[in-house]
């Protein structure tokens, strides 16, 4: 990821109030000419989130490219989120802003290595996490989001041998809190991974009435000392629900756009990561190559589109639909 680093400071930042409520504007009407939606993740930056039709973490975002109308869908997201819209939607254009918004954990399983992991495994059944890519998912029984995991599992009987992947950090977690043994695939998420601990407890020390909230992404160290461990919308309830003023959060710093906007006077301190002796905290570079100029484009000229061969559509489009059905009971 080391190409990325100048994404950091978002270009976003860089526009005048009036390019960028230009943008917005030019943007909301094109959506309307051609009958398209922005679906975006909450780690999107708010300029890019405004223009959205509908904001939400990996389980909502599927459920609104399930559900919608719409002849195009623009996914400002990464690229296995717009994959996942395209799957499920095979007559609907889908685009994405930056076709190189990746993912870390999806690019730390590789299809052809995890194919020879599942063959060694026969009698598993494959539980993957949405963040992979459509190949990995054409190998699933069923895809998971941090908000379903659990429920997905427990459909199971305890004797079935399973299969976790890509993230073993979310897995262990799983493990934990079902008291299964599922194999795990040795990927994680950079964004999630790169907390100190060392520096969380400095900040308990500094902060001691603060509420540590952790993403289960993130490595057992972090999770054994939070205070909640949950999904990203899971998070965000938390934090509204609380009567703590002063919240400790472990995840991706866009989500504390949402909680500062929901939860005004609140004292929201993102966990600073390892790798920084400054207060940096976890961001996702891929999140951010996607920008409002970007997404005027991409509705502007339809492009980048997503396209998958059908077979493997058909084959990923499986285990999305079973993880729906099991996350509608």
């Amino acid at each position: 990821m080391s190409y990325m680093k100048q994404f950091i400071s978002h270009p976003d930042a860089a526009l005048s109030t009036s390019e960028v409520e230009g943008l917005q504007e030019a943007i909301r009407a094109l959506k309307k000419e051609k009958n398209a939606i922005v679906l975006a993740h909450y780690y999107q930056t708010q300029t890019v989130k405004d223009v959205a039709d509908f904001v939400g973490d990996s389980l909502g975002l599927s459920k609104s490219a399930a559900a919608t109308d719409a002849d195009i869908i623009v996914f400002a997201g990464v690229h296995f989120m717009a994959e996942v819209a395209k799957i499920i939607n095979p007559l609907k254009k889908v685009l994405v802003p930056d076709m190189r918004a990746g993912c870390s954990l999806a690019e730390s399983c590789p299809a052809p290595r995890f194919k020879d992991f599942v063959d060694a495994h026969p009698d598993h059944i494959v539980i993957s996490y949405i963040n992979c890519s459509a190949d990995i998912k054409a190998m699933s029984d069923v895809i998971c989001t941090s908000s379903n995991a659990e429920k997905i599992i427990e459909s199971y009987p305890k004797e079935q041998p399973m299969i976790f992947a890509p993230d073993k950090n979310l897995g262990a977690f799983l493990n934990r809190k079902t008291g299964r043994n599922m194999l795990l695939w040795d990927g994680v998420c950079t964004v999630h991974q790169s907390f100190s601990l060392q520096k969380l407890q400095m900040l308990k020390e500094r902060y001691p009435a603060a509420k540590c909230i952790a993403h289960p992404e993130s490595d057992a160290a972090i999770l054994q000392s939070a205070d909640f461990v949950g999904s990203t919308s899971a998070m965000l309830s938390y934090v509204s629900n609380s009567i703590a003023a002063e919240f400790l959060v472990g995840t991706e710093v866009g989500l504390l756009d949402e909680m500062r906007q929901a939860n005004p006077t609140k004292v929201l301190i993102p966990l600073p990561v390892a790798e920084n002796n400054s207060c940096a905290c976890s961001e996702c570079e891929y999140m951010k190559l996607n920008t409002l100029e970007k997404l005027h484009t991409a509705l502007q000229h339809e492009q980048p589109e997503i396209k998958l061969d059908e077979t493997l559509r058909m084959a990923a489009e499986k285990p999305l639909i079973r993880m729906l059905e099991l996350s509608a009971n």
